[in-house]
């Protein structure tokens, strides 16, 4: 009896296993497929997510999960950085969906997916149409995120900063608020609002103590104040940076904007300082010697000026900078009558992508032909300033003035006469028209025809009122 009651006890236990296996065992090849790839996206496996889902999507498309199949295959694919071919999902999956909620969600990846691949026009209008259809949506706070960034992509921080004020108003306590904060404190930033992102940064990292971007925030806090009249401020929040995230992608400008910062504004040892970290720099840049050779010209150090110099045409030959700072030097060189110096290093600058820079750069190579005694020479560089298109008033009626002396040195009266007339009657300055008058008598009197051929009259210099032009552009 005992033995019967154990045989029937273990039959009953059997049966009950079979019951318990028979739905796992009894899966058919679909379910297998979309239960895999749903585990695998929710666990964070994504290759093997895409793999199974995939095969679901290409083997069963009468299947009625196609459609949330899809969602989960572009997922996969746009956590792999795979953004095209998530697109095309998110774009297939919609016409299989009914509930309006599933149609919006669809809508929101397929911006995600257009975001991705950069199109930024494109993304912010299907970020739109959710906000417009749904704004009580659980989507919304996602959605009008989405617009706010794709208007900073798109260079229209106005647009953008009102809908970040907008999303921090309505969800304060989103999960995107951090991120949310950051971008509406660069938006302020472009809109030239400095202060108002100082304002919003300078407590991050106590409203969002947890959050990740507070690296991010406090790089672009002391960027902010380094840039906008507090330097030792921004230095000193520069440096907690760096100390504090070595290896971060902003760490080298951050230790740049430090050593800049106090070769300006820093006493004499900190400056000394400064050049010695620019010139050691690694690897080194166009701008860090350019930024040591500011440093010695304000420091009078002129073989550090030179050292710095040299560094710089030697390894950026070509470089924006090499061309400015040749310029700085050309004018210097002039001032210490210098000539040759002055004309070599401002046809260096004349070689630049800057108007101002190179129209300078001209200007100082025909003064130092013109005291030379080059003539011809002087001519072309004038000439060629008036060539630039945008030119500062200052520097073109200098040139015409230094056209004007070469054309009589020539004694071509005529041309002389033109030149000096631009400049007497168009010139800003009150002192170089006077001049210019004075020279503009003499050559309608060397042209009247009771003259013959006189000597060629008394002339003096052409009158600086400073060293440097006003109003000089960069």
């Amino acid at each position: 009896m005992k033995r019967c009651l154990a045989m029937v006890i273990a039959l009953a236990a059997l049966l009950l296993l079979v019951i318990a296996v028979a739905p796992v065992s009894a899966l058919d090849e679909a379910d297998r497929l979309f239960l895999v790839g749903e585990r695998a996206l929710a666990d964070g496996f994504y290759p093997v997510a895409r793999r199974t889902l995939e095969r679901f999507v290409a083997q069963f498309p009468n299947d009625r999960r196609l459609p949330r199949a899809t969602m989960m295959l572009g997922k996969a694919r746009l956590a792999l950085n795979d953004p095209q071919s998530a697109l095309e999902a998110f774009t297939r999956a919609p016409g299989g969906l009914t509930a309006p909620a599933e149609v919006l969600e669809a809508k929101l990846w397929q911006a995600e997916a257009l975001f991705r691949l950069k199109r930024f026009a494109e993304a912010r209008t299907a970020y739109d149409e959710i906000v417009r259809t749904d704004a009580a949506s659980p989507l919304a706070p996602d959605a009008l995120y989405g617009v706010a960034r794709s208007d900073l992509e798109l260079k229209h921080p106005e647009p953008a900063v009102t809908a970040l004020r907008d999303f921090l108003t309505t969800w304060p306590e989103h999960a995107h608020a951090p991120s949310a904060t950051l971008d509406l404190a660069r938006g302020l930033v472009e809109l030239k609002r400095a202060s108002e992102a100082q304002a919003l940064l300078a407590p991050f990292a106590t409203k969002y103590p947890s959050a990740k971007q507070i690296p991010d925030a406090q790089f672009l806090l002391g960027w902010i104040k380094t840039n906008n009249g507090d330097q030792r401020g921004g230095a000193a929040d520069l440096r907690a940076f760096v100390a504090a995230n070595p290896n971060h992608e902003q760490a080298p400008e951050a230790r740049r904007l430090v050593t800049v910062a106090l070769g300006k504004y820093g006493d004499r040892d900190e400056q000394l300082a400064s050049y010695k970290a620019l010139m050691g720099q690694t690897p080194p840049t166009a701008e860090a010697f350019f930024e040591a050779a500011q440093i010695a010209t304000r420091l009078s150090r002129p073989k550090d000026v030179e050292a710095a110099w040299r560094q710089l045409k030697a390894q950026f030959p070509a470089h924006a900078l090499t061309r400015r700072l040749a310029g700085e030097l050309a004018t210097a060189a002039l001032k210490q009558k210098n000539y040759k110096d002055a004309g070599a290093l401002g046809l260096t600058a004349a070689q630049s992508d800057e108007a101002s820079v190179r129209a300078e750069g001209w200007l100082v190579v025909g003064e130092s032909e013109l005291k030379l005694k080059r003539f011809p020479q002087a001519v072309k560089a004038f000439e060629a300033v008036g060539a630039v298109g945008d030119v500062e008033a200052g520097v073109r009626y200098r040139a015409l003035a230094g056209l004007g002396l070469a054309r009589e040195e020539q004694k071509e009266w005529k041309a002389a006469l033109a030149a000096y007339e631009a400049v007497a009657g168009r010139s800003p300055d009150a002192t170089l028209r006077d001049w210019a008058r004075e020279r503009v008598t003499a050559m309608k009197n060397q042209l009247k025809p009771s003259n013959g051929t006189p000597a060629p009259p008394k002339r003096s210099e052409p009158a600086k009122p400073s060293d440097k032009p006003a109003g000089r552009k960069s």
